[in-house]
């Protein structure tokens, strides 16, 4: 990839092939595909005026969502803490202790029948909180921002229609937005209304200690593009 137009010339014309098969099956192949479609090894890639810019791809009107970037809760020891106090053993069968679940500030979660806890969000802080208005893990706006900036400065989403599953999937890549201007008070509202969720991935290495496996912030596909301030059309 020689540069942004003609990265952009290559992205047309993959438009134009119309539906091309999955080059991995599963929820990365869509990712895959487009990355050797336009020849490229990593999701980092030369944006205008010799920046480097995401790039991420998504189907159209899935339910999944998209990770905007990982942030491990704080204090420091608040994944010892989170797996100790609501982890249950693994699926996996290993005798080890794991928390995977989804939080939202619009309510409480559910954790194995059991109330868990939810998103509360404060003037420096966005925090974990239980039933019991106790904070058992925070993030710091001021960090998150800077981690948002940093990860996706800016963004090239491409989107595709998709039809079949698995290794039989076929993926239309027709649309393309460059977002740009990471627009941290829609990041917060967002958050507020549910529409940014937070997942925790939180299992235990053979010696016991926590190990994060990637404290998520996402968002689904199609509200992406709210969090940025300046959106251009490519496709």
């Amino acid at each position: 990839m020689k540069g942004y137009s003609s990265l952009i010339k290559k992205l047309k014309a993959i438009k134009k092939m119309g539906y091309i098969k999955t080059h991995r099956a599963g929820n990365t192949g869509i990712g895959k595909t487009l990355e050797d479609l336009l020849g490229i090894t990593e999701n980092n890639i030369p944006g205008p005026n010799a920046q480097m810019i995401e790039l991420k791809s998504a189907r159209k009107n899935v339910s999944s969502m998209l990770t905007l970037f990982t942030k491990s809760p704080l204090p420091r020891k608040a994944n010892s803490v989170l797996l100790e106090r609501f982890g249950y053993e693994s699926r996996r069968g290993n005798h080890k202790k794991e928390l995977h679940t989804t939080v939202s500030a619009k309510e409480f979660n559910t954790l194995k029948g059991k109330t868990g806890f939810k998103i509360v969000i404060e003037e420096d802080r966005i925090n974990l909180v239980t039933s019991q208005n106790e904070v058992v893990g925070y993030w710091d706006k001021e960090t998150l921002k800077k981690s948002f900036e940093r990860k996706i400065p800016k963004l090239l989403y491409v989107k595709a229609d998709s039809r079949g599953s698995g290794s039989n999937e076929k993926f239309w890549f027709n649309e393309a937005w460059l977002l740009s201007g990471f627009n941290f008070g829609s990041f917060v509202r967002l958050l507020q209304e549910g529409t940014i969720l937070v997942d925790i991935r939180i299992g235990q290495y053979p010696d016991g200690r926590a190990h994060d496996h990637g404290t998520g912030f996402r968002v689904l596909p199609a509200k992406l593009d709210l969090c940025f301030k300046h959106r251009e059309k490519i496709l």
